[in-house]
């Protein structure tokens, strides 16, 4: 974690509870639309929006769903992908996850996680890098909160879940979606929806439905 993120982390966001979760504290920023901005210059050069910044829907159910069922990820070893502000990784690990590992593309959301991790009381392995095109290691559990925004991203996702489903660790994969265009449903078996509130701001409305689905790693059509 860099002084200079960690630094742009503190003066940028706030630690406050998270809505659906308020188990979990989060560097949160209080506005959303003026952060973007801050950033957005950044983004078209390189630098990815501050999504390390709000707690979104997918990541919310399913920090909520990791929170009510910590058999899921007791005593196991964990991934969180596209790990954002490291909500989902500090519910696993406060659920009793042996150990969590949570990788981001943005050096910021690093440091945002390390911060989060430290402000929760919790050990996470925050990680710089992208790993779309690689595995997910020894982990038993993979976690993936609101990763399929747009068809690109998706598309890469989906082959690296199913990779991970396929392992010889066979783990086990689990991703929270608030009815993003791009989610392949027909590869996923729901196991919970909720009623997450979220920044108006952002989603132009303060509620979203949102499920927690767990992939198949069966190709579509073949026999259960």
């Amino acid at each position: 974690m860099s002084d200079l993120s960690a630094a742009f982390v503190r003066l940028h966001a706030r630690l406050t509870p998270v809505a659906f979760v308020p188990e979990v504290r989060l560097h949160q920023a209080d506005e959303p639309i003026g952060l973007w901005e801050l950033t957005e210059g950044e983004f078209r050069s390189s630098q990815p929006p501050p999504f390390w910044a709000f707690a979104w829907a997918g990541g919310q159910a399913l920090a909520r769903y990791v929170t009510d069922h910590p058999e899921l990820v007791a005593g196991r070893r964990v991934l969180d992908l596209a790990s954002g502000s490291g909500l989902v990784a500090i519910a696993a690990a406060r659920a009793g996850a042996t150990t969590v590992r949570a990788v981001e593309v943005d050096e910021r959301a690093v440091a945002a996680v390390a911060l989060n991790a430290e402000a929760n009381g919790v050990r996470v392995d925050a990680e710089f890098g992208d790993i779309l095109d690689a595995d997910a290691g020894d982990a038993e559990v993979v976690l993936a909160g609101d990763v399929f925004y747009s068809e690109a991203m998706a598309r890469r996702v989906l082959r690296f879940l199913l990779r991970a489903a396929r392992s010889g660790a066979g783990a086990r994969v689990l991703v929270g979606d608030p009815g993003r265009a791009f989610l392949p449903r027909e590869r996923f078996r729901e196991l919970a929806a909720y009623d997450v509130p979220v920044p108006e701001a952002l989603e132009s409305v303060r509620v979203k439905r949102t499920t927690v689905w767990e992939l198949d790693p069966a190709p579509p059509g073949a026999a259960r």
